[in-house]
């Protein structure tokens, strides 16, 4: 007799334990992504083989416990651009992947894609912003899944400064009092949208915002 399989948050199976023979399946565990992340990466439809195989690196053996897949696709000019924006945690660390498509140009005679992905620790990510955009307020009940999301993360790996003229409350005053500004953490900030992607899109965003701040809030 064999028990049950334990499966994760995300749907993965994470390990099995054959009681035959005493010895541990631990085949899923740290050598592929979770079902759930698969699934969504090919529900995406952007280069789902690429991505995944650049996750695989970035997780480096590391089960996956949370994740989320926002495709998105923007216009230039006369042309499309597709992009996807992977976050997922380990029991350590932030993983942050982006797929964008390229077209041929000077440096390539065919079309290209690029997938980069940034390990973070999780002591490191500072900030976790959620913004909720509701429509009828008043008729709100608690647990509805909001029209639009924003998700902003902070880990100090960007800061942008926002300088202008310092002001002077003497409006005769001709002396230069230098500088004001603003410093600001701008990291990444995911943005899903319940009338372009789906309501099931929205709530997976909050369900991994939810799981981040859980696990960095430790």
């Amino acid at each position: 007799m064999r028990s049950a399989p334990r499966v994760r948050e995300d749907g993965g199976m994470r390990e099995r334990t054959n009681t035959r023979d005493g010895h541990r399946d631990d085949a899923r565990r740290g050598s592929d992504l979770p079902d759930a992340l698969l699934q969504d990466l090919e529900r995406a439809g952007y280069y789902p083989a690429l991505v995944a195989d650049s996750l695989r690196t970035a997780v480096a053996g590391e089960p996956v416990e949370s994740h989320l897949v926002h495709p998105e696709t923007t216009f230039d000019a006369n042309e499309v651009r597709r992009h996807v924006t992977v976050l997922a945690t380990t029991p350590t660390r932030l993983v942050v992947a982006h797929a964008d498509d390229h077209a041929p140009d000077e440096t390539a005679n065919e079309a290209y894609a690029v997938c980069s992905t940034e390990s973070v620790a999780l002591s490191r990510v500072h900030s976790v912003v959620v913004s909720q955009v509701v429509t009828r307020p008043a008729d709100h009940r608690p647990g509805s899944t909001p029209a639009e999301v924003s998700l902003t993360l902070g880990w100090g790996a960007l800061q942008r400064v926002d300088l202008e003229p310092a002001s002077c409350p003497d409006p005769d005053c001709e002396a230069d009092h230098g500088y004001t500004g603003t410093l600001a953490g701008d990291d990444l900030t995911v943005r899903i949208a319940s009338a372009a992607e789906g309501a099931d899109a929205v709530a997976a965003a909050l369900s991994f915002a939810r799981a981040l701040s859980a696990v960095t809030s430790r």
